[in-house]
Parts: C-alpha cells; structure tokens; sequence
C-alpha cells in the first residue's frame, strides 16, 4: 500500500525536463565548450575522460549549462539500457549537454541524489522500457514521455533519508570493488612472478596502444625469456598430443555442445540439441581435464580447461582437443596461457585477412618453445594461483551478494514497502 503522505507526480512537476542541444556543421558562432554525450552518461558516473567539444553563443550556453545536481539519462539508447542515468556533480566545469541525453533539473522539492535514485530503479525494473520508442537498432526514451511520466515521490525528509541509506550501501560496494581491483592486480602480479613472463592483458587505455587490436589480442613478436634455473625450453609439441574422438550423432538423441569464453573465461555449455538439430555433422567428444582451444577465438584468449560437469559434452572440428603425456599439468597450461608470451605465440600461429576470421594452427603452435618448470614445480605453481584465484572469486561473489541485497532493498525503499526512520534503525546496512 502506498504511504499516505507519500504523492505520485509527473516527473515534469518536480523538476525542469529538457533535451540537449543538437550537433550541426550550421553551428559557427559563439566559443568552443565541453558538452556531455551519451558516452559519457553510465549508470550512476559520468565518464569524463574523453570529452568534446562544439560551439555555443552566450545565450544558448545560458540554455545548455549543466549545474551541480542536475540528472542526465539517455535519451537514445540500446532497448536495455535506454535512461541510463547519472548525476552530474560540477565536472567538466562549465559543461553543456547534446541532444542524446535529457536533462532534469529537481526542483526544491526534490533531492537530486534520491531522483538519481529513482530513475536509477526505473531503469532497472523496466520503467523506462515500457515508454521507449523502439526503432531497428535504437529505443528513444522521449522528452514528453519521460516527463510526463508519472511516479511515487516521498516527502523530501524521507528523500534524503532513503539516499543516504542505499548511498552506504553504494559505498560498501564500491570498497569491496576497490579491493576485488587490488587482489586482481595481485593476482596478475604473482602470475608473472612465477611464470617468470608479463600478463597477457597489460592494461591497455584503447585499441590505438595496440596496434589497433582490441586488449584481448596481443600481436606482439613472441620474446621468450632465459629458461629459469632447473627449467627446460621445450616445445610444446613434446608433450602435448591433439586428440580426436568421433562422436557418431543420432538423431533423436541430446548432446551437449559447449563454448570457449574471451579471454580465459573458461569452458562453458552452450546448448543442448538433439543429434538433427546439429548443423555440423562432425563432433568430437571432450573429457573431463581436456585443454581446448576454440580455432577462430584463441586470438582472443579462448582456451581453458573442460570441467567436470561437462565431461561427455561434444564439439566441432574447430577446437582443438589437447592432452599431455603426464609431463605437463594441463592446469598449468591453463596458468601460462595468462602470460603474454602464449598469447602472441597463438596470435602468429593463426592466418587470416582479419582479427575476426584468423584460424588457429595448432601443428604450428605445438613447434613454439616454452621454458617449463618440472612437473612437481608445476603443481606447486598451480596450488599457489589457485588459492590466490579463489581469494579473487569469493570477493567477487562477494560483490554480487551485495548488489542483490542492495537492490532488493532499493525496491523497497522506493516503493515505500519499508520506511527509513529518522534515526534509521528501521533498515540494515551492509
């Protein structure tokens, strides 16, 4: 039941709603200033680090200017994210705004960090969605739409008093990601240390600091370092065999078909069909601890280690199944896949015209020299990443509990299901 003291109002009675101004060749006159885009307007922040600049006449400056607390959404955006809002906090200074974004500026009634807020949960909840305006490839939120859309508003006391409980929430959030940042450099840190290689992905600002590929291809000429001491340089060919096992399809039966993700994100299942609905008529099976490399993504980091869960699952020729004879632990594969080294060694074992239709070589790539500790080293190595891993995946987990908890409470709050008191007592906190 809603609140009795509690209103529901357009947004446009509380606040001044309006578009940005639109971009033109036709705009000659007035000074050069900074004005905000869509790309610049995420979910909560303004990103700041890649601003333009047009020019505004003295009176349409006046008109554009953003001031402290007033609310930028998207105007034209992808269906899921059309709305997406942040509030704009005084930087850039002197900043305007283009068409693509609409401004709301609360009116003494409202307090902008709770608007925030609210919009924040109607993009969330679908709210925005339901009044776009879909075309192909964009939805259009629309001024008069979003203006005259009406919503639930609490008195400004309990404005405030509801921001400053989802903001502690917010803040918890945001050190728990500080630290997750931190134990992932950590992380990257300790693999380089014993593999004695640099990480893959060396934190790259755009694809122009690398040679105009995106930051999961490394293209880089393969440098490897002097073995380590009690290390051997090997070919991987040495040890490691690819394998094939036919998987002979029946029509009516279901087979699991898995994937590689980008960037080592691991060995996951795609979907499961029955043998007619398989366009690929050639599948091989995989087994649990296989190493398998995805032929058209490895530029990319596809690789990892097939799980327990889908051991049985099938795929087609365009991975490569490895095995080992016993002297090298496919989980320390896994590992030195990190490093920049083995990234660049399947960058120039692969041929093609373009980043996206490169296909491995595997022949090739098997001839690359590795420097390879021995095995029970190996295990050792493993043993010492995998626990910094799951340190790394349990702050993760970590992250998502909270954003659950946060959002749960959000809708709560917003809808007036639960009440802030004034001394606050009456929610938790993280």
């Amino acid at each position: 039941m809603q609140p009795s003291d509690w209103e529901v109002r357009a947004v446009e009675e509380l606040g001044l709603v309006q578009a940005g101004r639109q971009r033109s060749p036709d705009f000659v006159d007035g000074s050069l200033r900074p004005y905000l885009r869509v790309a610049n307007v995420f979910d909560g922040r303004i990103d700041t680090s890649d601003v333009n600049k047009m020019r505004f006449t003295d009176k349409e400056f006046e008109r554009y200017q953003l001031k402290s607390g007033d609310i930028l959404l998207n105007e034209g955006q992808s269906f899921e994210l059309v709305g997406r809002p942040a509030l704009y906090e005084g930087e850039p200074r002197e900043c305007c705004f283009q068409n693509t974004l609409i401004r709301f500026r609360p009116s003494s009634r409202v307090d902008p960090s709770f608007a925030l807020k609210l919009f924040q949960q109607c993009l969330y909840d679908g709210t925005f969605q339901s009044i776009a305006k879909k075309t192909t490839s964009i939805a259009h939120l629309g001024v008069s739409r979003f203006a005259s859309l009406r919503l639930l508003w609490p008195p400004l006391d309990e404005q405030k008093r509801i921001s400053r409980t989802l903001d502690v929430w917010n803040e918890s959030i945001r050190c728990t990601e500080a630290l997750f940042g931190n134990r992932q450099a950590q992380l990257k840190a300790l693999l380089a240390i014993v593999l004695h290689l640099p990480p893959a992905i060396p934190g790259l600002k755009s694809e122009a600091d690398n040679g105009g590929y995106p930051a999961s291809v490394q293209p880089g000429i393969p440098n490897l370092p002097r073995a380590p001491e009690g290390w051997r340089r090997i070919t991987l060919g040495e040890h490691l065999t690819e394998v094939r096992r036919p998987a002979s399809l029946r029509a009516d039966d279901e087979y699991r078909l898995v994937t590689v993700k980008r960037s080592r994100g691991g060995v996951e299942l795609r979907e499961t069909l029955t043998g007619r609905e398989i366009k690929t008529p050639s599948q091989f099976y995989v087994r649990t601890g296989d190493f398998l490399i995805s032929k058209r993504q490895i530029v990319h980091g596809a690789c990892g280690i097939v799980p327990a869960e889908l051991d049985g699952a099938v795929v087609s020729n365009e991975y490569a199944v490895l095995n080992s004879d016993g002297q090298i632990d496919l989980r320390f594969l896994r590992y030195l896949s990190e490093s920049r080294y083995f990234q660049q060694t399947c960058f120039h074992s692969s041929i093609g015209v373009h980043v996206e239709k490169m296909i491995f070589k595997t022949e090739r790539w098997l001839k690359w020299p590795f420097n390879i500790p021995p095995l029970p080293v190996q295990q050792r190595i493993v043993e010492v990443l995998d626990t910094a891993r799951r340190e790394v995946e349990l702050i993760a987990a970590q992250i998502e509990r909270l954003k659950q908890e946060k959002a749960a409470l959000m809708a709560d709050l917003l809808t007036g299901k639960r009440r802030v008191k004034l001394n606050a007592e009456a929610v938790s906190t993280p």
